[in-house]
């Protein structure tokens, strides 16, 4: 998966979860929709795009009631 196959937005919410801590401290698509300014919709989409395009590269999981997100940067 070449990053060029990412939108925009999919590139920048991936590059920001890989540079972030979302295993100790969780995960907020309503954080993350006020930093990239877009609807939370928006977010969750990208999200949906970069697991499905870069499914060795993300890895999303539920743990004492809050979502994490781990990535590596392509």
């Amino acid at each position: 998966m070449a990053i060029n196959e990412l939108t925009e937005l999919e590139a920048r919410v991936l590059k920001w979860i890989s540079q972030s801590d979302f295993e100790e401290i969780p995960w907020s698509t309503k954080r993350a929709a006020d930093a990239f300014k877009v609807e939370e919709k928006d977010i969750y989409e990208a999200l949906a795009a970069i697991t499905s395009k870069t499914k060795d590269n993300i890895q999303i999981y539920y743990e004492d009631g809050e979502i994490r997100i781990v990535a590596d940067d392509i």
